[in-house]
């Protein structure tokens, strides 16, 4: 059960009380996980008395344990429940013990009061690709392309060759060269060459990563030279791709492309319509709130470098040669605050919309959620987080807002429903300020 104690502004604290037989029968859960999973010398698995297994992980694990998967379950349920969209929360829990009730108390921002402009007649400009029969043919003669074939010939390189190199030197290697989409100044090097000619190609200067490489040249052997062979547009080269007839291959083709450019054009009205929203909005929005969007983007932008090996001490450096730290910055600042009014005209549009998303569906959606990235739900649920979860049932209602109000305008063909991952989830969860972890997202106050 859940207690609003106070609202000012977009500060709010509420209480949250979880009757004792619900903490009684987390405890009961977490208990059975640890007969299960934790091995105890001298007794059968599941066997071990509480007390054993409680010495081998520590009283205190238990009571985490029964603590955060009771925090997962109802902080979230408890801001549904007093329809409030936090942004952040910081969750102070209480002494947790079995028979006994166990309650916590919230301290969260909310978001700012916003105000839509009239949406209701608005015309969507975006459309969805043309797929004419020059795209069918340019789109078979693509396939027709990425299927060919190569066979070795004696004569000078032309402009479709596949060329074999060798490259000179202690750090050479050997490896094929498709003129047709190969750089110019490779190209040219090449053509009307023939194999066994050793060829110098001076490559041009240019930057590659954080690196500016000056022009040099580069000295290689023609090891071999093919000839690119297309096959022909019949019945049969239809069923070296497992498709009956060349008809049949046409008549898929297209369907898949009519099913792509239908959802490009929904995809397109979507963005034109929130952009809609965003441009007549009004809100007041809190300079933390962009301060936190933007630091989520740049811990993001750090952690896409770090798994690229790249220290973001040594980007910044880089950037700081070049002249672009600056732009670098603006850039974030801008893109953060895009998404963080993208966040509240959608917050809105689902309050207008009065949009509701039950336990029982919102529970389904995890589950799906979790079977698509081989997890169970309760797994899901902690790696998420109290914050998490809170966060991507916010966009799972936002979702739904968009999906309602271009149902209203008549331009959502309703081919294109975007699939939750774990990813998106995730993101979701960081994009409103939430922790890594459950561990990060439950702040406990001392």
């Amino acid at each position: 059960m859940a207690e609003l104690i106070s609202r000012e502004g977009n500060k709010v604290e509420f209480k949250v009380a979880v009757p004792a037989a619900e903490v009684t029968r987390a405890y009961e859960q977490v208990w059975a996980g640890l007969a299960r999973d934790v091995r105890v010398p001298g007794f059968r698995p599941g066997k071990a008395p509480r007390k054993v297994i409680e010495g081998r992980v520590g009283k205190g694990y238990v009571e985490q344990e029964v603590r955060d998967r009771l925090l997962q379950v109802h902080y979230p349920q408890a801001a549904r429940e007093l329809k409030l969209s936090l942004v952040d929360a910081t969750i102070d829990p209480q002494d947790i013990a079995s028979g006994q009730d166990f309650t916590f108390n919230v301290r969260g921002e909310t978001y700012p009061d916003v105000t839509l402009g009239d949406w209701s007649s608005v015309t969507l400009e975006a459309t969805s690709p043309e797929i004419t029969d020059d795209v069918l043919e340019r789109t078979l003669r693509d396939l027709q392309e990425r299927n060919a074939t190569f066979e070795s010939v004696d004569r000078a390189i032309e402009a479709s060759d596949q060329v074999t190199i060798e490259e000179q030197g202690e750090e050479g290697g050997t490896y094929p060269v498709y003129l047709d989409v190969a750089e110019a100044h490779v190209r040219d090097a090449l053509l009307g060459k023939n194999k066994g000619d050793t060829v110098e190609i001076t490559v041009p200067a240019h930057q590659h990563g954080d690196h500016e490489h000056p022009e040099h040249t580069v000295t290689v052997k023609i090891v071999d030279v093919k000839t690119k062979q297309l096959q022909e547009l019949n019945d049969e080269f239809a069923a070296s791709l497992n498709f009956e007839s060349l008809e049949r291959l046409r008549t898929d083709l297209k369907n898949e492309l009519m099913r792509r450019a239908e959802q490009e054009g929904d995809t397109a009205r979507r963005e034109e319509f929130v952009a809609h929203l965003t441009e007549h909005m009004q809100a007041d929005i809190p300079q933390a709130l962009l301060d936190r969007r933007r630091e989520a983007m740049m811990q993001e932008i750090q952690d896409d470098l770090s798994r690229q090996g790249v220290k973001w001490s040594e980007y910044e450096s880089f950037m700081k040669e070049q002249g672009k730290l600056d732009e670098f910055m603006a850039d974030l600042n801008k893109n953060a605050e895009t998404r963080v009014k993208r966040d509240l005209a959608l917050e809105k549009l689902a309050e207008d919309l009065k949009v509701q998303v039950s336990d029982a569906e919102f529970n389904q959606t995890m589950t799906m959620l979790a079977q698509a990235n081989g997890m169970t739900p309760q797994a899901l649920s902690k790696q998420l987080g109290p914050n998490g979860i809170n966060a991507y049932y916010t966009s799972v209602v936002r979702e739904r807002a968009l999906q309602q109000a271009l149902a209203k305008l008549g331009t959502q063909s309703g081919g294109a429903q975007p699939e939750a991952t774990q990813t998106e989830a995730q993101s979701a969860a960081e994009q409103e300020g939430a922790g890594q972890d459950a561990g990060e997202e439950t702040k406990t106050e001392e």
